[in-house]
């Protein structure tokens, strides 16, 4: 596994695209409308920054409710999602998605529950 991308949940992924573009010299690389959020990739030479916002409630938009602005989850990439699943579960984690199911820009993933994790969201992603 390597470090694949950081999800952030903004009320602005525009201005915050804009902002960090400038930044950090993160070009966009991806954008899409996805299961009722704008999400916008910023690509950095070793990952990505996901940006997310909300057009309807759903999970990113109780977050921003609760807590604001800020970083979502980390996420990890695996060329064996279901071998990472597993692995997960043998180690008596909890999970979220028991099976992967389709994300942005086509990948397939599946998250950990923070509970499990030490309070950090974490995504599996497999390309």
């Amino acid at each position: 596994m390597h470090f694949d991308h950081l999800g952030i949940a903004t009320p602005d992924a525009a201005g915050l695209a804009a902002l960090f573009e400038g930044l950090f010299d993160a070009p966009v690389a991806h954008e899409e409308e996805f299961d009722g959020m704008t999400v916008v990739f910023l690509e950095l030479e070793n990952g990505y920054f996901e940006l997310l916002e909300p057009h309807e409630g759903g999970a990113i938009g109780t977050f921003l409710e609760r807590r604001g602005s800020g970083i979502h989850h980390i996420a990890l990439s695996t060329d064996d999602i279901d071998g990472a699943l597993q692995t997960a579960r043998d180690a008596g984690i909890e999970l979220i998605d028991e099976e992967p199911r389709p994300g942005a820009w086509g990948h397939e993933v599946a998250f950990l529950h923070p509970k499990s994790t030490g309070g950090v969201l974490v995504e599996f992603v497999s390309h």
